[in-house]
């Protein structure tokens, strides 16, 4: 016997961080229409679709693209970056491998823990934010070359990465990091970590480039 309930085209579709966006956004929208002597419809209009998407929790437009729920997750956000050092592959790879040396040339992060050979506890000071704490567990390792890791389950942030180390000339590294994580408030929180994307990448440029500055220094 098929037990399929069929949702109401009022189902909520639309996440609480979204909502509250929506309804802000549309009261500016309206209180400004309604004040202005030049009263605009399109943008009536548009005040009373976001107050309805974010009072009730539906948005149509989701509903005609097949999104019938709410989504909590987010799509990866990436960030890519590369460095050359002029320091032995070996040597560059060693330095990163010893995780609580990160803190050292990485802005903001506060220890590093190594619980056993492949995972650590991390403590991130971020501002507004305060202190994010999560797990990390290295997935591969080869020596000398690659490492990648991801966040285990309960931590405060998920995020996977690697990092990638070739030889650059007769001494030197060239060091090729990504950084993946799931932006946090679902959809909203992806579009925003998009927006901040170049400043994330330039923070993780600096860092790298600390670190390039920490090995070189190194005797």
């Amino acid at each position: 016997m098929d037990t399929t309930i069929e949702k109401s085209p009022l189902h909520p579709n639309v996440a609480v961080p979204e909502r509250i966006i929506s309804l802000v956004g549309g009261s500016v929208l309206l209180i400004n229409a309604l004040t202005n002597r030049n009263l605009s419809l399109a943008k009536a209009l548009t005040a009373a679709y976001l107050i309805f998407r974010g009072s009730t929790g539906n948005c149509p437009v989701y509903r005609l693209l097949g999104k019938d729920d709410v989504d909590y997750r987010a799509p990866n956000v990436n960030i890519k970056t590369s460095i050359s050092i002029d320091r032995p592959r070996h040597s560059v790879y060693a330095t990163w491998r010893t995780l609580e040396n990160l803190p050292l040339f990485m802005q903001g992060l506060k220890r590093v823990e190594e619980i056993n050979g492949t995972v650590s506890s991390w403590h991130l000071h971020m501002p507004v934010l305060g202190t994010i704490k999560w797990t990390s567990e290295i997935l591969r390792e080869e020596p000398g070359e690659f490492l990648s890791w991801h966040s285990i389950s309960a931590s405060g942030i998920e995020n996977t990465g690697k990092i990638e180390f070739k030889d650059a000339g007769k001494f030197g590294t060239a060091v090729h990091l990504v950084i993946s994580y799931h932006a946090p408030l679902g959809a909203v929180g992806e579009k925003m970590a998009r927006l901040l994307n170049p400043l994330l990448k330039t923070r993780i440029r600096k860092m790298l480039k600390h670190f390039k500055h920490y090995v070189e220094t190194q005797r």
